[in-house]
C-alpha cells in the first residue's frame, strides 16, 4: 500500500449569521462618490436652469434646444413662450426647451420708475 487514502477535511464555516460592516462598506463608498460627482452637480444645474426659465421676459434673446436663436415676443402663462425668429416670423415654444439666454433686457418697471423720478424732479425744479 503505497497510496494512502485522502480524507477531505471539513472547511471552516463562513460567518453567515452575523452582520459584517466591512462587506457593505465598499458599496456605501461607491454611492457617496457617485452622489458628490454625478447626482449633486446635476441637481444644481437643473435648479439653475429652472431659475433661468422662471426669469424669462419679453425682449430676451434666447437659444432653443433645436438651436434656433430668437427674441421673446410674448410670455404666455407658465408653459409657452412666443419667440420671434425673424422679422414677422413668430413661433410658439415650450418654455422648458429654451437652453440658454444670450442677452437679457432690463425690466420695464425699472426704466419706468427712473423716467418718472426724472420727470418729477424736473417739474419740482420748474416750480
Amino acid at each position: 500500500m503505497f497510496i494512502s487514502t485522502a480524507y477531505a477535511q471539513a472547511a471552516g464555516g463562513a460567518p453567515g449569521g452575523e452582520f459584517n460592516l466591512m462587506s457593505i462598506l465598499p458599496l456605501v463608498l461607491i454611492f457617496v462618490v457617485f452622489y458628490f460627482l454625478l447626482i449633486r452637480p446635476q441637481q444644481k444645474k437643473m435648479k439653475e436652469h429652472k431659475g433661468m426659465l422662471s426669469q424669462l421676459r419679453r425682449g430676451d434673446r434666447v437659444v432653443t434646444g433645436g438651436g434656433i436663436v430668437g427674441t421673446i415676443a410674448k410670455v404666455q402663462g407658465d408653459d409657452d413662450v412666443i419667440v420671434e425668429i425673424a422679422e414677422g416670423v413668430r413661433v410658439r415654444v415650450v418654455r422648458s426647451t429654451i437652453q440658454s439666454v444670450v442677452s437679457r433686457t432690463e425690466p420695464a418697471s425699472a426704466k419706468d420708475k427712473s423716467s418718472e423720478e426724472g420727470d418729477k424732479k424736473s417739474e419740482a425744479g420748474k416750480k
